[in-house]
């Protein structure tokens, strides 16, 4: 399979950094992945919430590629989906690259891309040195955080492990993503 896909999801009523993963996860319009702890229209993240509860929440959804998997690996670092946080792991898209506003359709679902997610210090738990591991440089020399992608959920529906992901981009111009 070379087309961009659903390799796993995950979902978690908790804060916890790891996210058991699942058959499948419901994602409902405007809110995010039912019973996930990241569910609502305002922002859920425990650090972000305590500066300012009512900030709309651009973290509904967070997606990361298992390529990240792959090239950790191969520092000795074995991370499997959910691990990180995700609620959907991808193989085939560089979503890192994905310009902000870029809609991915996964079924009926449709997710529209926000922004980067920051790494924290919590990923060493699973694996020493992670954080570090997952720490990168654009072109230009600016810091890139490869620990996926956050986005908003546009559309509702459920999403399994094997589903397509088909990408609309948005008019240009492009927009590089920045954490949110």
């Amino acid at each position: 399979m070379s087309y961009p896909r659903v390799v796993a999801v995950a979902c978690d009523k908790a804060h916890n950094i790891v996210k058991p993963v699942q058959e499948k996860i419901t994602l409902i319009t405007g809110l995010g992945v039912e019973g996930d702890a990241h569910f609502g229209k305002t922002v859920q993240h425990r650090h972000d919430k305590k500066k300012n509860p009512e900030a709309p929440n651009l973290r509904q959804v967070h997606l990361i590629q298992s390529e990240l998997f792959d090239e950790v690996a191969e520092l000795g670092m074995v991370v499997k989906p959910g691990q990180m946080g995700e609620n959907i792991t991808t193989r085939g898209i560089d979503v890192l690259r994905l310009s902000r506003g870029t809609q991915l359709h996964i079924g009926e679902a449709i997710i529209e891309v926000t922004g980067l997610r920051n790494p924290c210090k919590y990923l060493n738990q699973i694996v020493p040195d992670l954080m570090k591991a997952c720490i990168g440089k654009w072109e230009d020399g600016t810091v890139l955080p490869k620990t996926g992608i956050m986005g908003i959920v546009i559309n509702g529906g459920d999403i399994r492990p094997g589903d397509a992901i088909n990408i609309t981009v948005p008019d240009a111009p492009y927009e590089r993503l920045n954490p949110v």
